[in-house]
């Protein structure tokens, strides 16, 4: 990552205001929240801070997306993809690795899923050329697929993207279905709690393009 401008003034010298500017960049972390790690991380203990820096460069050397679904993975293929076990039949797609994680935690969904990357957010230049929407009907040629679970969020960019992915769906003849109600209207699925997103599973309903 590349540092912007000194968000708190230029309070401090070189590689303190580096860190703080660098730390600012982490989605959720303002300027005073970048500052009060930056300074915890000065007085924690050396082996501490040795730790973080190798699970950082760990991550960095290890860590891809899979090649099928787009999930993460420490192999060509993540650990869903690759398990035989899970219902072929069945695709779940979601906005990112973090939803997968959500709805396994439900226990509530045996196939596997499709990672688009995003959702379709016109004021932020975010089209289905931005995402991974080709992948996805490419899969719908190549596998056995006879369901595809649209689990985008339910805010505005998660519904335009439901309706997208709904209209392109529909020449498949597939059975395409949606969340139920149970989640927050402007919520996101990270957030959602196991009993709320395993009843919205359960009451998934069909789309109408």
């Amino acid at each position: 990552m590349s540092a912007p401008g000194h968000t708190l003034g230029d309070v401090y010298e070189g590689a303190v205001q580096t860190l703080i500017d660098e730390l600012g960049l982490l989605p959720g972390i303002g300027p005073k929240g970048a500052q009060r790690i930056a300074f915890h991380l000065l007085m924690a203990d050396d082996d501490d801070v040795t730790r973080l820096v190798a699970a950082l460069s760990e991550v960095k050397a290890r860590v891809r997306f899979c090649t099928v679904c787009g999930n993460v993975a420490e192999d060509v293929r993540c650990r869903i993809c690759a398990d035989p076990r899970r219902d072929v039949h069945a695709v779940c797609v979601v906005e990112e690795p973090k939803d997968v994680v959500a709805i396994e935690r439900t226990r509530e969904f045996r196939g596997r899923y499709h990672v688009l990357g995003g959702a379709i957010s016109p004021i932020d230049g975010i089209g289905p050329e931005q995402l991974r929407v080709a992948e996805l009907m490419a899969r719908l040629g190549a596998e056995e697929i006879t369901e595809v679970i649209i689990a985008t969020d339910p805010n505005i960019e998660g519904e335009a993207t439901a309706s997208y992915l709904a209209r392109q769906l529909k020449p498949f003849g597939l059975r395409v279905t949606r969340l139920a109600s149970g989640l927050p209207v402007g919520g996101d699925l990270e957030y959602a709690d196991e009993v709320t997103l395993g009843r919205a599973f359960e009451g998934r309903r069909l789309i109408d393009a």
